[in-house]
């Protein structure tokens, strides 16, 4: 049987340094190879524990799903603890990955798109040609981590009540204060279908 195919992961930008060397009075004297963190496992860490993400959205940052995410963190743990301990060097370099560039949001048809071609500046949406786009940032996208939100609406399909729709929670378990009925996610073909009753 063969083994299963790897997924490319998306690493937003390369490290800024090559890695880490130990230092005090043992660090030169032992002949041990230098622990290597793919750089998956430094973007998994940058994401966690610099960023503060969960891993879900960690995992759809990288591309890769939450439990795959979830191992190559618990693996750059690991190899840090191993330098740690064993005051090993660390270099950063490998894996199987590709290097993301800026992203953009055209605010007329909002649509997501990238440039790859970092040294032209982007001017028009490519789908539908508007002048209205602006760089996507990736740090206010996440902007309160206690209290994650997405951009979809809950809606109450007989009054019109909106409010922001909570990651995690099924619109449908959220009631309407002002009807006391099952709200819905506004634009879906129920919530269209029930508000024209």
């Amino acid at each position: 049987m063969s083994p299963r195919k790897k997924v490319i992961r998306k690493v937003l930008n390369p490290p800024i340094i090559k890695g880490f060397k130990p230092y005090g009075l043992e660090s030169g004297k032992q002949n041990l190879d230098p622990v290597n963190l793919l750089y998956e496992e430094y973007e998994a860490l940058r994401l966690s524990d610099y960023n503060i993400l969960n891993h879900h959205q960690a995992s759809v940052m990288m591309g890769v799903s939450r439990p795959t995410y979830t191992r190559i963190y618990a693996s750059a743990l690991q190899k840090i603890a191993k330098a740690f301990v064993e005051g090993r060097q660390i270099s950063i370099e490998g894996g199987k990955v590709y290097f993301d560039s800026n992203w953009y949001h055209c605010k007329k048809c909002s649509c997501y798109f990238n440039n790859p071609e970092k040294e032209k500046t982007v001017e028009n949406c490519p789908l539908c040609g508007s002048q209205q786009v602006k760089e996507y940032d990736y740090d206010n996208s996440y902007e309160n981590v206690a209290d994650k939100r997405c951009e979809d609406i809950c809606a109450c399909p007989n009054c019109g009540f909106e409010q922001l729709h909570k990651i995690g929670v099924p619109c449908q378990h959220e009631v309407c204060p002002q009807c006391n009925i099952a709200l819905r996610r506004k634009g879906s073909t129920n919530f269209n279908n029930l508000k024209k009753r």
